[in-house]
């Protein structure tokens, strides 16, 4: 697993970190995730891997706290990104891209080949961080947001090989340089 700069830290989530992992998507998305999903994923599903981002210190009283989290699916040789989430008061300081990155050096565990994920039209920012890592828009998935009746881009970064491996070390290099400078 990534590990990251200090202060922070990554790990698999698990069910104690569920009210914070709530919380980051209730505050991160137009309609969040339904009651129960995270238990399931976290206790049912086998194909689901999650991880949380925390911090070393306090935030609102409360040491260690988590500030992110992101979730894939291994669906036979593809990594499906299901989420990615910071918590609003981290945005900007390249923790969401901290985030893909532990998710596609993790994807190198698994027999995968390949990683998809669908990003809101509207979110531009999301998809300048997904083709920064040499994701395609490859199609588009009409009114798949159910909230606001939002198109989906569906977008694929189609070789995990040995090449791409090399680009994430340069990539990991730099977003470390960033975060420890502004640690």
């Amino acid at each position: 697993m990534l590990i990251p700069p200090e202060p922070y830290w990554l790990r698999p989530m698990v069910l104690p970190d569920l009210p914070e992992v709530r919380e980051i998507d209730r505050l991160s998305f137009p309609t969040p995730a339904r009651p129960g999903l995270f238990e399931h994923e976290l206790e049912q599903n086998n194909i689901a891997h999650y991880l949380v981002l925390g911090m070393l210190g306090e935030m609102n009283g409360r040491s260690h706290p988590l500030i992110g989290f992101t979730g894939f699916w291994l669906i036979a040789d593809e990594i499906h990104v299901s989420t990615i989430a910071t918590h609003p008061q981290w945005r900007g300081h390249g923790l969401g891209e901290l985030l893909l990155l532990a998710l596609l050096r993790e994807s190198y565990d698994h027999p995968a080949t390949m990683v998809t994920l669908e990003v809101r039209r509207s979110n531009t920012v999301a998809q300048g961080l997904y083709r920064k890592y040499q994701f395609e828009e490859v199609g588009t998935r009409p009114r798949y947001y159910r909230d606001t009746g939002e198109d989906a881009l569906l977008m694929t970064m189609p070789s995990l090989n040995a090449r791409y491996f090399q680009f994430l070390e340069g990539q990991q290099a730099d977003l470390f340089q960033r975060l420890r400078s502004e640690a």
